[in-house]
């Protein structure tokens, strides 16, 4: 037994085993703007011996990419498909050698280090041949089906029977494993783990096979969790790790960010614990609000465990599959809270303890000692088997995913075969150990396409399928389940045949009855009876022109319609389309309704609306319109996944996802912040802008929880600080949400709320001030930039020139003498810098800097030109003084205020835009005319001071307007305190 360790996160990237592994594949990581993307070498640095230079060798020496069917989803040129392909295999074999690695490392750890079960190196396997031999004639067939060439060489390594180990229809299409190169050699790596006899650091050259294994053997795969590691001297790698890894290789194309284990935890258990209360309150017609009511309340384990594992969750975008594992440990740990845990002959696990440290699933015994695995102890093979069977139960049952890439989509069943792996037994015969426990075919709860295309609604008819069909959804159901636990290849495949023909048959079945195909038959219908009707007298010539313009009318209607079918049958955004509607017979009733999932989870690809143009068709934009109401404007991409994710939910039931901040302010998240307003209780959104949670995404992360149900109560919100601080919840009425213009959200990450209000409550919008607008457009800013060296005494004012009340430039020349410059260069067209532009510079004008930390505005009445970044408030109402105006926007409050809508529009740097319509979006208070001429006497006393140079004057004066504006709204002293130390 070994003590359990906290003091290390072991699930952390390793970046060297990352470095090092990228290397050995034949990648190198960049980085694109604020991304960092893994990409293949560049030409001249490439290692023609790696793993993926080597596949994309044979690819195109045996010309294979144009024998691989729809070979356009691999890219639209022969280069891009050439290493889209080449990648996918290259991962599909790296996946297995590491399940491997894990394997032999778990076989040692079992047999106490017992060398005979070590398999995975250069003594075994020569060449990649014998890889693939390991592969298919080994780890696919029982030991007594093996050739005598491989039983005697393997006799210790098990049968997995999972479809990992089976050749996939790109091997079939492409090539396998064994058409590489075996001689060729890549450089060690200048930081590599590999040491000579002396302890150095190696260099030269070294076969690539050789190469991996001697760099996997440098790393310890068996201790999850132990301290051994430490002896060994030796780092660990373990199942977090890579998936961690994998998701950084699998995002090279869009910049797919991992999500930090604690923060998978929280989610998971946030939504899952919710979830499970409201599925036993619904069965058991409790009213349970905790899970110790839950306890409290039940009586028969055995039922409880099954309410429990009909629970059904699902991550849309899923990536590693890093969601579903945490999701996996929950429910475990929920049901050792419950006190509902256990064995097979209904024998409870009350001796051990069961918690998710550090993203793994530690079971202690009475004494906190760490369990580990005995085939020899019969309490050891106990608790293995439980826990062996509840993760094959939980993740059969109770955890789906879909994932338009085919690489994560193999990452995350790997991942979900590893957690299984991890408590992997063996089956006796008295004190003989027989044979390690096979793997079920859990593949098909993770699918791959595209999850936010599907040509069919999830509410389309399938009763009219079912009714026609032979087949029923339990059979459908079942079917699935003997797929998962097919005792043979037979059976399997059998089982699959089976599933495509019945979702065949509820596709052909479903489109025959869709609107279109109807609408189509009818008017073939009235077009038939048009013109077979046999009439006794002759038309008249008013009756022939109506007649003809009837059958013209259909008949265009027809042919209109036959192109819209065929165009739908044949549309390319279809290729990939996923069918909710029936892919998870486990989310359909027995009448074939889809009832939705219990929870939906998970990490939406951060995919803004300017990349999302880059490989958008015009058909997938339309399809998006036309089938999302969030999608108003140029949205990005995890705008839509709320929606989806909303419609796939169970009533009643739970969304968690970490998203960018943006939508909480930004414009294009209006339609979403309405729509979770109008149609979800949302329960708590997480602010994690405070800590680096992805590293190379350029954007601050939030958690937003809700529930699907209309039910308005009350809204938490916290600021993560650290995992060692507890959070500290901020709670807002949710009724109230709606006071705030537009639904803004923004301001439920800070504790700004009640301040707000009373600010807005007494308030009028910014723009009753006058005309706020972009003081130049790029156009206009780029035909002055070209005259600035022509004019002599030219300054142009921009964002880095503003202070507040102030410009850095200083006094420019007279307005007369700069337009005795311009006036020859203006063009004579209104649009651009025309007369009336050229007014409006003239014209006082009061100046903002668009990107600034805290607001800058000063008042212009000489006529200075500003740049695109920036922005201004001209043609004053009467209702307002300017310099009054000028004081607001520069105060802590105004600041206090715009930070509360716009904290989801935050910039690298704590920047913020204050843009045009940001500005808006603003209030400000129409006070009396005496009150206003009040501030504005100060303010033109510090626009007098600022000419000097005394800060220390400016800042007091400053203060004072501070505290006019505190007194005109009747702040007390207490959120006077709040708003002083938030800024």
């Amino acid at each position: 037994m070994l003590k359990l360790p906290f003091a290390n996160d072991s699930n952390s990237l390793d970046k060297r085993f990352y470095s090092e592994l990228l290397h050995i594949i034949g990648l190198t990581e960049t980085k694109e703007g604020n991304k960092k993307l893994i990409t293949r070498k560049a030409e001249k640095d490439r290692d023609y011996g790696s793993i993926l230079e080597n596949t994309i060798i044979q690819l195109d020496s045996l010309d294979k990419i144009n024998r691989i069917e729809n070979v356009k989803q691999f890219g639209n040129t022969y280069e891009k498909r050439l290493f889209a392909v080449g990648l996918e295999l290259t991962i599909t074999w790296i996946n297995r050698i590491l399940f491997l690695k894990l394997l032999e490392a778990q076989l040692l750890k079992y047999h106490k280090g017992n060398n005979e079960y070590s398999f995975l190196n250069s003594d075994r396997i020569h060449n990649y041949d014998d890889l693939n031999t390991l592969f298919f004639q080994v780890l696919a067939r029982k030991p007594e089906d093996r050739n005598n060439k491989v039983k005697d060489l393997y006799s210790k390594v098990p049968y997995l029977n999972s479809s990992l180990f089976e050749p996939n229809e790109l091997e079939h299409s492409a090539i396998f494993i064994s058409n590489l190169s075996d001689d060729d050699k890549i450089p060690i790596i200048a930081g590599t783990v590999l040491k000579d006899n002396s302890g150095k650091k190696r260099s030269g050259e070294i076969t690539t096979l050789q190469y991996l294994f001697e760099f996997l053997e440098a790393y310890d795969f068996s201790s999850e969790g132990s301290e051994d590691i430490q002896e060994e001297n030796k780092t660990l790698i373990n199942a977090s790790v890579l998936g961690l890894i994998f998701e950084k290789i699998n995002g090279y194309k869009d910049g797919s960010f991992f999500t930090p284990g604690f923060i998978t935890m929280y989610m998971s258990r946030e939504t899952i614990r919710r979830a499970v209360l409201q599925k036993f309150n619904e069965i058991k017609d409790w009213k349970c609000e905790t899970l110790y009511d839950l306890y409290d309340k039940i009586e028969d384990r055995t039922e409880a465990n099954n309410i429990v594992n009909s629970l059904k969750i699902c991550d849309p975008a899923v990536g590693s599959g890093h969601f579903l594992v945490s999701a996996l440990n929950e429910i475990i740990t929920i049901k050792n809270d419950l006190k509902i845990l256990q064995d097979r002959d209904g024998k409870r696990l009350k001796e051990y303890h069961i918690e998710v440290v550090n993203d793994e699933l530690i079971v202690t015994d009475e004494d906190g000692e760490l369990f580990e695995y005995n085939p020899n102890s019969k309490e050891s093979q106990r608790i293995q088997e439980t826990l062996f069977l509840e993760k094959q139960t939980i993740i059969e049952n109770c955890l789906f995913g879909v994932d338009i890439n085919p690489n994560s989509v193999k990452i995350c069943r790997l991942r979900l075969w590893i957690e299984l792996l991890k408590n992997a037994y063996y089956t006796k015969n008295g004190r003989e150990l027989l044979e390690l426990q096979t793997l079920p075919n859990i593949d098909i709860n993770i699918k791959c396409g595209n999850s936010l295309i599907s040509r069919f609604p999830i509410d389309a008819d399938l009763k009219q399928a079912l009714k026609k069909s032979k087949w029923s959804i339990d059979m459908y159901r079942v079917a699935v389940q003997t797929y998962r636990n097919a005792v043979n290849k037979e059976q399997k495949h059998e089982m699959e045949k089976l599933i495509r023909t019945i979702k065949s048959d509820f596709r052909t079945e479903i489109a025959a009855n869709s609107m279109e195909l109807k609408d189509l038959n009818k008017w073939k219908g009235e077009l038939f009876g048009l013109t077979n009707q046999n009439t006794l007298f002759e038309l008249t010539a008013k009756q022939k022109k109506e007649f003809n313009i009837k059958v013209k009318t259909l008949t265009e209607k027809i042919k209109k319609q036959e192109v819209v079918i065929e165009e739908i049958k044949n549309n390319r955004i279809y290729e990939n389309a996923f069918e909710w509607r029936f892919e998870f017979p486990e989310v359909l009733n027995d009448e074939g309704d889809f009832i939705g999932f219990d929870v939906v989870i998970g990490n939406p690809p951060y995919v803004n609306a300017m990349e999302l143009k880059k490989f958008l068709s015009e058909a997938e934009n339309s399809f998006y319109k036309k089938n999302y109401v969030t999608a108003k404007g140029s949205v990005d991409l995890y705008i839509y996944f709320f929606e989806l994710g909303f419609i796939l939910l169970k009533k009643q039931y739970y969304l968690s996802f970490i998203t960018p901040n943006r939508f909480l302010s930004a414009s294009y998240g209006l339609a979403l912040r309405e729509f979770l307003l109008n149609k979800t209780s949302l329960l708590t959104i997480g602010d994690y802008s405070n800590v680096s949670v992805f590293k190379e995404a350029s954007t601050y992360p939030i958690t937003t929880l809700f529930q699907k149900i209309e039910d308005k109560h009350s809204l938490k919100s916290f600021t993560f600080v650290n995992e060692r601080e507890p959070l500290k919840f901020r709670i807002y009425l949710t009724e109230n949400l709606y006071s705030l213009n537009e639904y803004i959200l923004g301001f439920v990450l800070s504790e700004k709320y009640n301040i707000v209000r009373k600010v807005i409550s007494q308030s009028v919008s910014l723009s009753e001030c006058g005309v706020i607008n972009a003081t130049s457009t790029a156009k206009e800013a780029d035909e002055f930039n070209s005259l600035i060296n022509e004019c002599n005494g030219f300054k142009l004012i921009n964002t880095g020139t503003i202070d507040k009340y102030a410009t850095t430039w200083g006094r420019s020349y007279l307005m007369d003498k700069r337009q005795k410059f311009l006036m020859p260069y203006l063009p004579k067209s209104e649009n651009a810098l025309g007369r009336n532009r050229f007014d409006l510079y003239s014209k006082p004008k009061i100046i903002f800097a668009k990107i600034a930390i805290t607001p800058e505005a000063f008042y212009d009445e000489n006529g200075e030109y500003a740049s695109i970044n920036t922005n201004c408030i001209h043609s004053f109402s009467e209702k307002f003084i300017p310099e009054y105006i000028l004081a607001w926007v520069n105060s802590k409050l105004f600041q206090y205020l715009f930070e509360c809508f716009f904290d989801g529009l935050k910039m690298a740097g704590g920047y913020l835009l204050y843009s045009s319509p940001n500005l808006i979006n603003t209030y400000i208070k129409q006070a009396e005319k005496l009150q206003q001429e009040k501030i504005a006497e100060i303010v033109r006393q510090i626009i007098d001071i600022s000419k000097a140079t005394s800060t220390d004057d400016i800042e007091h004066v400053q203060s004072k307007i501070n505290m006019m504006f505190y007194e005109l709204y009747g702040l007390s002293d207490e959120e006077i305190a709040i708003v002083e130390a938030k800024l």
